[in-house]
């Protein structure tokens, strides 16, 4: 049976990790390293390490950064920002990546997935799609840090990713995003109903009956958060505790074991 997984997503921008509200990363929330070796110690399911400066800033992704920081992850890692061609993608796995997150790269690139998962494997191959919705609730997509509109449509994204052979999407909510107000349910369920691919549900966790229902209600194969786990005394123990008790099924942490 399926596992639900509790992933903590770290942001990165110049040498720093943020955390905002609706994707304004200003706030300061601390240091990498240190913060890596927190969740290592919490025993979490994955990790996710964006370098949200990166495509804005128009460089590669840090490679030494993540050589320095996968050996200390000691869980599957996901490192996405900057990453444009396939050369990118080749040198964060064998810099220590387990996964990548593809972002900007599906709109300006969109080969670079099919390409990706060809040569990889689909399991390497996380495509990233932020939405907002607009003054009539209808979901639009974004890219670029949310700073650029894509004239396609939501369906249309999720489609062209699955047919291109990505492994899961890491759906974010750019309105809930670090409100910590529970996650947008029906986006979920609208990008979930395409059954051929897990779905890591994103943007506006503040509570652990949120993560219940973004997988119960919502279809979410998997729950990532950064808020929560930063500004809050929750864990993600207590969030698979929660989810466990929910009947949900999630892997044992240590203590359990």
């Amino acid at each position: 049976m399926l596992k639900h997984r509790i992933i903590p997503t770290l942001l990165w921008k110049n040498s720093t990790l943020v955390k905002g509200v609706k994707f304004d990363s200003s706030r300061r929330v601390g240091s990498l390293v240190p913060a890596i070796k927190v969740y290592r110690a919490r025993d979490v399911d994955e990790l996710v390490v964006l370098d949200i400066a990166a495509t804005s800033e128009r460089r590669q992704p840090d490679f030494n950064l993540i050589e320095e920081i996968a050996p200390l992850a000691r869980v599957p890692l996901s490192v996405g920002g900057g990453i444009s061609q396939l050369d990118d993608i080749t040198r964060l796995l064998h810099a220590g990546a387990d996964k990548v997150v593809i972002n900007s790269a599906l709109y300006t690139n969109p080969e670079i997935v099919s390409n990706g998962a060809r040569r990889f494997g689909s399991q390497c191959i996380v495509a990233s799609i932020d939405v907002r919705r607009d003054e009539k609730g209808e979901p639009i997509v974004f890219s670029h840090s949310g700073t650029r509109r894509e004239n396609q449509s939501l369906d249309s994204v999720v489609a062209r990713v699955i047919d291109s052979g990505a492994g899961e999407i890491l759906l974010t909510s750019m309105d809930q995003d670090g409100t910590m107000e529970g996650f947008d349910i029906e986006l979920i369920r609208q990008v979930a109903r395409h059954k051929q691919i897990p779905v890591i549900a994103s943007g506006g966790a503040g509570q652990y009956d949120h993560f219940v229902e973004a997988i119960r209600d919502g279809g979410a194969s998997a729950v990532a958060a950064a808020s929560i786990f930063h500004f809050t005394h929750l864990t993600p123990g207590g969030a698979r505790d929660a989810m466990g008790a929910a009947g949900l099924p999630v892997r044992k942490g240590m203590a359990a074991k």
